[in-house]
């Protein structure tokens, strides 16, 4: 625990006190849009709105670290587990720390307490007789020589009418349907994709049957008192409609909690057992006393946000564990579901790349505030809903600067002029000759803000985050109408003890609007208040307690008279057509897609030095290249080669300079020598992924024949092989043996052939090999099975198995 975390937040007698949580995103990869609104943002949302409202509540969330995605991820990337949850724990908390997601606390289910609570609840449950033992047939994997937990498992979805060919064994991400993974068609081991054979295996069950009395009756409660959601209502009764099953609780694997029972040591739960319970044992993490908040039903109200595909583990699975201890457990009041956030013309999907997702987004340099408006805005409450770069445009333009900024902005900037034009920076004082209750568009415009602020209570109160959004932008038109109704640049020179109450009660509204709008837009609140020179601490409430709410009814009064605003400044940029079309395409396809489309549009500008160029034949450098392909290029028939990998061109390489692009922050400009009288200048987006001191002096595998590419000013006259993981978050150079000659050719052992002088960017030559490049087990670089060789021995990578080279 750092010095200066504060001390942490517990129930308190009489005050209303809120737990809420988000589910808890898995930690195989970088979130995307659709995981950031399905869970975390709207969570923070609610959290920050209750927290305006002065109740004591305290958001918990963390990353899910256990269970089979974990281990397969980290048999991709060649490591342990505990290190890719290591990596990937600390990729999510940048993410929601660009996006202002304000955890109380953001832990992880592979802590000390999360074994502790979760071996405790499972005790009980044991101990009152609601599991039980059954021999389960599981596929195992003879090449692996293992049971194949679930996600381990892909094969074509049984589901008739859906037949998704990329089907997990644990659920199809094409229909959502809930599997297992001996029901799928024509089964591959997800390590070694070989047929795995069924085997019989012994594990523990939860006796949902059993609990469904207990169950039902909390559900057919709560579920009104808490005014679920239709969506959740839906899912949940579609469960007991079926009939509740009993549902396997253990797995084998290594890496989870471990099952506290002699028979099934070898064994760890079931990561939607132990999942659910890292809500508890992450607030254990926050505060010893966790158990006022989650032993605490008579005073501690339970709000979960997720995507509507996590809803029966929590309405049917993680009641029916906490009920089946006995124990007085502070259960789900509230639960709020949303559907699928949709990108472009298909599904954002982490395990395909396709979206946009939380690094992305901060590289647009589209500020914070207008992503989480976006989002909000576009909240998939009720059904899917749709991300466009054109809907995004045209919120944030006519919106979020027409609107909103426009409004706020006109208000603040007449009061910032100098006397004689405005009120020279001051809150004016309103004479005792005018009233906002005697003037009737102020008494209008009040008792308008009034009635919103009672719709937007009531909303946000429901969970309502998207009709409370609109509410409050309501408002911001309301002002603006309000504005140009009043004419205060002409009441200015005709009326100013009149243009002084428009002017306070338009200053007012500005407030309000900060405030209203501080749980949607955090960083937007913090800019208005700047520009009112409002502390944030104390200014930022709209509390029953102290009156606040109340007070919205007499806007004129919300800013004292002779108050000093800051600087107005613009709040919000326009987003241009061109900027759009930018975007459009630089996001479409996969993420794998936008690598190879960068790659192909890096080669389309033509050097024609390439044919003068000379190259060494391993034995003796700054000899002539000319007739490793003359050869070739004299005996060139009409018709086009075959496609070889002896067309490509790869050399050895040594950087003997690397800096950093000049204009373009994620690029790298080398210089290497490939065996020829000058070095050559290349241009690599490697800044994220290598260290500028570990691109020194190393020897690289250079492509040469690629057709060079001005890139940000700079002509990049080849390309540095590398390695990517599946979803490219980690980049390794690909490395000649050290005592490679600088200069020769890299060749593939069974392949003969000269390579092209320059490759021709048409016939997509380089587009076709790379498919067939990448890493092996054993960290070999290889085409096809064929390993990338020098005099000296093979190419290999570090630590990328299994990897794509590109």
């Amino acid at each position: 625990m750092t010095e200066d975390r504060k001390a942490p937040k517990l129930p308190v007698e009489g005050k209303r006190n809120v737990l809420i949580t988000s589910a808890l995103p898995y930690v195989n990869n970088v979130p995307h849009l659709g995981n950031i609104i399905g869970c975390v943002l709207s969570a923070d949302v609610f959290a920050r709105y209750c927290r305006l409202r002065g109740y004591n509540a305290i958001y918990i969330c963390g990353t899910d670290e256990y269970g089979t995605a974990t281990e397969t991820k980290a048999l991709e990337e060649n490591c342990s587990p505990k290190e890719i949850c290591d990596k990937y724990h600390a990729i999510h908390k940048e993410v929601y720390d660009w996006f202002n997601i304000s955890f109380d606390e953001f832990g992880r289910t592979s802590s000390p307490e999360q074994t502790e609570v979760c071996q405790a609840i499972f005790k009980k449950v044991h101990e009152n007789n609601w599991l039980s033992e059954d021999t389960l047939q599981q596929l195992y994997c003879d090449t692996c020589k293992r049971f194949l937990a679930d996600r381990l498992v892909e094969g074509t979805c049984p589901i008739p009418g859906c037949e998704y060919d990329s089907a997990r064994g644990d659920q199809c991400e094409n229909c959502g349907n809930l599997l297992n993974p001996t029901e799928l068609k024509i089964p591959k081991c997800k390590v070694c994709r070989n047929s795995p054979r069924i085997c019989d295996t012994d594990h523990l069950f939860l006796e949902l049957p059993l609990l469904e009395d207990k169950l039902q009756k909390y559900i057919n409660e709560m579920s009104v008192v808490g005014s679920w959601s239709q969506n959740a209502i839906q899912t949940t009764n579609s469960w007991f409609k079926m009939g509740l099953k009993k549902r396997c609780i253990t797995r084998d694997l290594k890496w989870g909690v471990p099952v506290p029972h002699e028979k099934y040591s070898d064994k760890v739960f079931y990561v939607w057992f132990d999942a659910p319970i890292g809500y508890i044992s992450i607030t254990a993490g926050y505060t010893r006393d966790w158990e006022k908040w989650w032993k605490n039903p008579e005073n501690v109200e339970l709000f979960q946000f997720m995507g509507k595909d996590n809803v029966p583990f929590h309405t049917v699975m993680f009641p029916s564990t906490l009920l089946g201890t006995g124990q007085n457990w502070t259960l789900m009041k509230t639960i709020s579901v949303t559907e699928y956030l949709n990108y472009e013309a298909g599904k954002f999907s982490k395990s395909k790349g396709i979206g946009v997702f939380g690094n992305d987004a901060k590289d647009t340099n589209i500020p914070v505030e207008v992503w989480r408006y976006y989002l909000l805005t576009n909240r998939p409450e009720v059904s899917d809903t749709l991300f466009t770069w054109s809907d995004l445009q045209a919120k944030l333009n006519t919106e979020l600067l027409n609107n909103l900024g426009n409004f706020v902005n006109r208000v603040l900037s007449f009061i910032a002029k100098p006397a004689g034009q405005g009120y020279d920076s001051i809150i004016p004082t309103v004479p005792d000759d005018v009233s906002g209750d005697s003037h009737d568009p102020t008494k209008k415009f009040a008792n308008k803000v009034a009635a919103y602020m009672e719709q937007y209570i009531e909303s946000m109160e429901k969970v309502k985050l998207k009709q409370g959004l609109k509410i409050a932008m309501s408002i911001s038109g309301e002002g603006n109408a309000y504005l140009q109704e009043t004419e205060f640049w002409r009441l200015y020179k005709q009326n100013l003890s009149l243009c002084s109450l428009v002017m306070k009660t338009a200053a007012g509204i500005v407030y309000l609007l900060a405030c209203l709008l501080e749980p949607f837009m955090p960083s937007f609140s913090l800019e208005v208040f700047k520009q009112l020179n409002l502390s944030v601490d104390t200014h930022l409430s709209l509390s029953d307690d102290k009156g606040d709410v109340d007070r919205v009814k007499r806007p004129w009064d919300l800013l004292s008279a002779g108050h000093k605003i800051g600087t107005p400044k613009p709040l919000f940029r326009e987003l241009k057509d061109e900027e759009v079309e930018i975007f459009r395409k630089k996001f479409e396809g996969s993420q794998a897609d936008r690598v190879v489309r960068a790659e192909a549009e890096a080669a389309e500008n033509v050097a024609e030095q390439l044919k003068k160029t000379k190259v060494s034949d391993g034995t003796e450098k700054k000899k002539t290249a000319a007739k490793a392909s003359s050869s070739g290029t004299k005996n060139k028939a009409a018709a086009e080669p075959e496609i070889t990998i002896t067309r490509l061109d790869i050399r050895v390489g040594l950087i003997k300079k690397a800096e950093k692009h000049p204009d373009a922050d994620s690029l790298y400009v080398e210089e290497i020598d490939v065996g020829e009288e000058q070095t050559r200048t290349v241009v690599s987006g490697l800044v994220k992924y290598i260290p500028l001191d570990e691109m020194q002096n190393r020897k690289v595998c250079v492509l040469c024949n690629l057709k060079p590419a001005t890139m940000r000013g700079i002509k990049s006259q080849a390309m540095v092989l590398a390695a990517s993981n599946a979803d490219h978050t980690k980049v390794e150079l690909v490395e000649p043996p050290s005592s490679a000659l600088v200069g020769e050719r890299i060749t593939f052992p069974g392949y003969e052939g000269n390579p092209d002088e320059l490759l021709n960017p048409k016939k997509k030559v380089w587009e076709t090999l790379q498919v067939d490049l990448h890493t092996n087990e054993k960290l070999e670089a290889c085409y096809k099975d064929i390993p990338l060789t020098t005099s000296a021995g093979i190419c290999t990578v570090p630590s990328i198995g299994n990897g794509t080279i590109r």
